[in-house]
């Protein structure tokens, strides 16, 4: 079996990354410098010298505040790229599975969305992200398209790793409480890509391919999950003292773009047709923690 990763340098690209290289599968993952997924030259080349059974799209447009200012730099990597990609994938009878997001909703709802809730995105990354999908259906019949929210890691920027660097030298933290969705651990995503992937090889014919959500087993605020990352972190040592965690309002924290308000997602289809089950994401904030101070170790006894 082969697979080809793009978006190698995000979150959970590099978790694939972590995850292949401890596996037995023949491999390739790519970040922008080797395979523009908006370049059909560069695309069709490494379909065509790689031959991969299957294509994980990790790659993406992510800075949702500046996509507002800029969308059709988000528009080139959330519409143009999987768009080139499933063409490609889909004239070479490749299975793509995409990475998509909670924004294509509008956050008003009261119960986890599923797959089938009608889309509404309010900003411009939720909007190309929506558009992906549908250029990757229409291109792409062997395709599936993950949506996911509030994605963690002890990789890239997150929220997870921004609270414990606040946290070692502020006495307080002031996290919005009125938005609530559910943290996903990108080892977690990645899991279920790959997952997804061998069923894809091996039961081609069998695989449920389509829409699915992927998210945390459970929700709480922003301002709940970073109490709970700053308990975790004094339990596994990774900080000597725990800073006051205020709740705020939204409001009170302005933004360019509109966060949803809700972003609960259910997980029961995928588990349904894949077996695999929502996202631990207390046992993801632990597995980052560790892998984080581990990392914080190693890098000490490089300096001493």
């Amino acid at each position: 079996m082969k697979i080809l990763v793009t978006g190698a340098n995000g979150q959970v690209g590099r978790c694939l990354t972590d995850r292949l290289q401890r596996s037995e599968l023949a491999w390739e993952a790519h970040g922008r410098a080797t395979l523009d997924i908006a370049d059909e030259g560069s695309v069709t080349s490494h379909l065509e010298r790689f031959a991969p059974d299957v294509v994980i799209n990790a790659a993406a447009y992510t800075a949702v505040d500046k996509a507002e200012q800029e969308p059709e730099i988000a528009a080139r990597g959330n519409i143009e790229g999987p768009a080139v990609l499933a063409q490609a994938c889909g004239a070479a009878g490749i299975a793509l599975l995409h990475l998509s997001t909670d924004y294509v909703f509008d956050g008003t709802a009261t119960e986890p969305y599923q797959v089938e809730d009608p889309v509404s995105p309010s900003g411009v990354y939720g909007m190309t992200k929506l558009e992906g999908e549908n250029r990757v259906f229409s291109a792409c019949p062997r395709s599936v398209v993950l949506r996911t929210a509030w994605v963690f890691s002890e990789h890239c920027n997150n929220f997870l790793k921004t609270m414990l660097r606040l946290a070692a030298d502020r006495d307080e933290l002031r996290v919005v409480s009125d938005q609530v969705g559910c943290p996903t651990y990108a080892g977690h995503i990645a899991d279920a890509l790959l997952q997804i992937a061998v069923q894809a090889k091996a039961q081609p014919e069998q695989v449920a391919y389509g829409l699915y959500h992927f998210g945390g087993d459970s929700g709480l605020s922003w301002c709940d999950f970073a109490r709970y990352i700053i308990d975790a972190g004094q339990e596994l040592g990774m900080l000597e003292r725990a800073p006051l965690i205020t709740g705020i309002a939204t409001s009170e924290f302005p933004t360019l773009a509109k966060r949803p308000a809700y972003s609960m997602l259910d997980s029961s289809a995928l588990e349904q047709h894949f077996a695999i089950p929502p996202s631990d994401w207390r046992q993801g904030v632990r597995q980052t923690l560790l892998a984080l101070r581990t990392e914080r170790a190693q890098a000490g006894s490089l300096v001493s």
